[in-house]
């Protein structure tokens, strides 16, 4: 399963004891792949620098690199189109863009601006992490 993972959901993911942890923690499992392209990376960076200061971007860096070396966790995408899926916030289009350019099976966002992937075709879905996690993770 390839998943592209929206900034907040990366923001909070990533503080220890969040409920979404689990998903970052299944990622390093090998459950699915996380794809991003260089801007979404650049977003991360800028987000994750005004939130939570340049250490943890560092980290999280240092993390995505260890991840790439190892192989089999993340998938850099360079988008060539851009499909103008969100309108409420075009900025947004970046994960649209690289969702859909790779063939992503999940959006893992809690941003509504997303709701028009739902019904644009493609295959790529927007998900909660709640969702996400309920349908994915959780063991029964």
């Amino acid at each position: 399963m390839i998943v592209c993972i929206d900034t907040n959901v990366l923001l909070q993911g990533g503080k220890a004891g969040h409920p979404f942890s689990e998903i970052f923690s299944a990622w390093l499992q090998r459950k699915f792949l996380w794809a991003f392209s260089n801007d979404i990376l650049v977003e991360y960076e800028e987000i994750i620098t005004r939130q939570s200061g340049r250490r943890r971007w560092l980290q999280l860096l240092r993390v995505l690199d260890l991840a790439e070396a190892q192989g089999g966790l993340l998938i850099k995408v360079q988008p060539s189109f851009q499909f103008h899926i969100v309108t409420l916030d075009p900025d947004d289009n970046k994960f649209t863009d690289c969702a859909i350019t790779i063939g992503a099976d999940f959006l893992i966002t809690e941003n509504h601006h997303f709701d028009p992937l739902k019904s644009a075709g493609y295959k790529p879905q927007p998900i909660t992490p709640q969702d996400f996690i309920h349908r994915f993770l959780t063991r029964e």
